[in-house]
C-alpha cells in the first residue's frame, strides 16, 4: 500500500481506517494500566505532540461501545493477548475534550462549555431512556443535552453520565479527559480576578474535577491531559492516588513526540531519507525525560509537502499558534532582567533557571521562574542535557524552528519599543553626511535590541533594513545592481535621492576601520549606483560592525 500520511489527524479510528502511517504508542497503554496504580493520570504536554490522538487511541482500546479488533491488528499492544483478552472493548468510557471551551467572556466560554457536555449526552442519547438509569439522573442528563443544565448540572455533569454508564454496563467507567486546562488557559488571556472571568471558569472547572475525581465510585480510573499541570490544591484538592507526567518526567517520555528511529523509519517508507538531516535541524531536540524527540505535528506537515514536491524546504509551523504571544510579553516585562539570557539562547547558549511543572494560570506572569517555566512547559525551550534532575536545570532553545519565533518576537519587540525621534535623528545624519551622529544612533540602537545569530553579518543586514522599513522607507536589499549586489538599497522617490549601504563584521574591535574602508572600496569597484537614473542625490556608505559597536564611512565621489 502507497504510503500516506495526514496532515491534523487526531481521531485514532479514522487515522488507521484511512491507512495512514501511524507511529505505534499502544504500548503505552500496556504500561499505564499494568505497570501503575494511578486513580488519576495527568500528561502535560505542549500543542501538537500527540496528546489527542494518545486518549483518542484510549478511547477505541477500552470503549465497550465499540469493536476495535481491526483498528488495532498489527499494533504493539495487541501482542499482550490476555490483557487485550481483559482490556480492549470491555469497559464504558466518557471522553471529554475542553479544547473548543473558550470565549470573550466569561458567558460565553460558559455557553461553549454547556455546547461541548451536550454534544457529548447526545452521543449517549441511548442512557436516558434505559431501565437501570435513575429518573433524576435522566431528568439531569436531558437538560444537558437540551442546553439547559443548571450551574450545579455542569459542575456535577461528568459524575452523573459516569453513575449512568456504571448502571448500564455494570461496570466502573474510565474518564478521559483532553485539554483540561484550555479554558483556565482561554480565561487568564481574556480576563482576570478584576471582571471575574477566571475566577468563575476555575469555579466550574473544579467543580467538575472534584465531582468526577474525587471519591467517585463509578471511577474506574481517569487520564487527562493538558499543557501545564495546574497546582493540586487549585484544581485537584482531595484528588487521591494522582500522578502528573511532565516533559520534565522520564516515564512515558517516549510515548509523546518522535524518536530518531521512528523518523528515520517514516522516511524510509515515504522514500524521502534525503531529508533526515533537514527535519533535524528543525524539528528535533526537545527533552522530554531522558528522552530526545521531535514534534510529530511539524515532522507530519513537512513530510507531507515532501510527498507532494521532493525539494520542499522546512518552514515554521508554530509561527500562528496562540501561545507565540507569551515570548513578548515575557521580553517586554521591564522588571525581569532577561534580554541578556534571551541573547544567550539566541546564539546557541544554555542559561540555567529553577523549574516549576506546578503551576495556576493566574500566577504565570508573576515570577521569572513561572515564566520559564511556561516556556519550559509549552515547548518554547528545553532541556539542555538530559540527565539533569531537580529544580535547578540548563535551558536552551530547541530546534531551528524555534529559534524563527525567537527572532520574529525581537524583531516585532523592537518595532514596537523603538524610538521614533531617534530613528528620524539618525535618518537626518544620513541624509547630512553626518557620519559620527549616524554612527553613535545606530551603536544606541544596538544595545536597546537583542543580538541573535552571533552577530552573523546577516543579523546587521536584517536589523538595518528593519529599521528603514520601520520609517516607511522602500528598500532594497542584496538585489542585483551595478557589478555585484549592494547590501541596502534605500530609495527616497519623493525627494529624488537614495542610500547605498555596505556592511561588514568584524572579528575584533580594532578591524572596525579596515572593514568599512572594504566596504567603501567595494561600493566603488562594483559600481553599485550605476542604473539609479533619475535620482538627484545617491549618497554611499560602508558600516562596519562588531558585536554592539557600528563604525560609519561615507564614500565622497568627488
Amino acid at each position: 500500500m502507497a504510503f500516506k500520511v495526514g496532515v491534523g489527524k487526531s481521531d485514532f479510528a479514522a487515522l488507521r481506517k484511512s491507512g495512514n502511517y501511524y507511529v505505534d504508542k499502544t504500548e503505552l497503554i500496556y504500561e499505564l494500566v499494568n505497570d501503575t496504580d494511578n486513580e488519576v493520570t495527568l500528561f502535560t504536554r505542549p500543542r501538537r505532540f500527540g496528546k489527542t490522538l494518545m486518549i483518542s487511541m484510549m478511547e477505541n482500546f477500552f470503549s465497550i461501545r465499540k469493536d476495535s479488533a481491526d483498528i488495532f491488528e498489527g499494533l504493539a499492544i495487541t501482542y499482550h493477548g490476555d490483557f487485550c483478552n481483559t482490556w480492549m472493548n470491555q469497559y464504558p468510557v466518557l471522553f471529554v475534550s475542553f479544547k473548543d471551551v473558550e470565549g470573550e467572556t466569561f458567558r460565553g466560554a460558559y455557553g461553549m462549555l454547556k455546547v461541548r457536555l451536550a454534544d457529548i449526552s447526545k452521543d449517549l442519547s441511548d442512557l436516558s431512556g434505559a431501565a437501570q438509569v435513575n429518573k433524576y439522573d435522566s431528568e439531569a442528563f436531558d437538560r444537558l443535552q437540551s442546553e439547559k443544565s443548571t450551574p450545579a448540572d455542569v459542575k456535577n455533569s461528568l459524575k452523573t453520565i459516569m453513575r449512568m454508564l456504571n448502571a448500564v454496563y455494570g461496570k466502573k467507567v474510565i474518564l478521559l479527559i483532553d485539554e483540561y486546562d484550555v479554558p483556565l488557559a482561554k480565561a487568564s488571556e481574556k480576563g482576570t480576578s478584576t471582571n471575574g472571568y477566571y475566577s468563575k471558569m476555575l469555579d466550574v472547572i473544579k467543580g467538575i474535577m472534584s465531582t468526577a475525581l474525587k471519591d467517585n465510585e463509578f471511577l474506574q480510573f481517569a487520564v487527562i491531559t493538558g499543557c501545564l499541570r495546574i497546582a493540586k490544591e487549585s484544581i485537584f484538592t482531595g484528588t487521591n492516588n494522582f500522578a502528573s507526567y511532565s516533559v520534565l518526567d522520564e516515564r512515558f517520555s517516549r510515548y509523546f513526540g518522535f524518536s530518531e528511529n521512528e523518523i528515520e523509519a517514516m522516511l524510509d517508507l515515504a522514500d524521502r531519507k534525503e531529508a533526515a538531516a533537514e527535519i533535524k535541524e528543525w524539528y528535533d531536540g526537545y527533552v522530554f525525560g531522558n528522552s530526545y524527540v521531535y514534534c510529530p505535528w511539524d515532522v507530519i506537515n513537512h513530510i507531507s509537502a515532501l510527498r507532494y514536491k521532493r525539494t520542499s524546504r522546512p518552514k515554521n509551523y508554530w509561527k500562528n499558534t496562540s501561545h507565540n504571544g507569551i515570548l513578548l510579553t515575557f521580553v517586554k516585562r521591564t522588571d525581569f532582567k532577561v534580554k541578556g539570557k534571551f541573547e544567550i539562547l539566541m546564539n546557541n547558549g544554555e542559561i540555567v533557571q529553577t523549574i516549576t511543572d506546578e503551576l495556576t494560570y493566574d500566577t504565570l506572569h508573576s515570577s521569572e521562574d513561572n515564566l520559564w517555566s511556561v516556556l519550559l512547559m509549552t515547548g518554547y525551550i528545553t532541556k539542555a542535557n538530559t540527565l539533569e534532575e531537580g529544580e535547578t536545570v540548563s535551558l536552551k532553545i530547541p530546534n531551528r524552528e524555534i529559534a524563527s519565533i525567537f527572532e520574529d518576537t525581537v524583531v516585532k519587540l523592537f518595532k514596537e519599543t523603538i524610538d521614533t525621534s531617534m530613528q528620524k535623528s539618525m535618518m537626518e545624519a544620513f541624509w547630512n553626511k553626518d557620519t559620527e551622529k549616524a554612527e553613535k544612533i545606530v551603536s544606541e540602537l544596538l544595545w536597546r535590541t537583542i543580538s541573535y545569530n552571533d552577530y552573523h553579518e546577516d543579523y546587521y543586514h536584517a536589523f538595518l533594513t528593519g529599521v528603514f522599513v520601520g520609517m516607511g522607507y522602500e528598500v532594497d536589499s542584496n538585489k542585483e545592481k551595478g557589478l555585484g549586489r549592494p547590501d541596502i538599497l534605500l530609495k527616497d522617490e519623493d525627494n529624488r535621492r537614495a542610500l547605498i549601504i555596505e556592511a561588514k563584521k568584524s572579528e575584533k574591535e580594532t578591524d572596525l576601520d579596515k572593514d568599512c574602508d572594504m566596504a567603501i572600496d567595494q561600493i566603488s569597484t562594483q559600481n553599485y549606483a550605476k542604473g539609479l537614473y533619475g535620482y538627484e542625490q545617491i549618497l554611499c556608505y560602508g558600516i562596519a560592525f562588531f558585536q554592539k559597536q557600528a563604525k560609519i564611512k561615507y564614500l565622497n565621489k568627488e
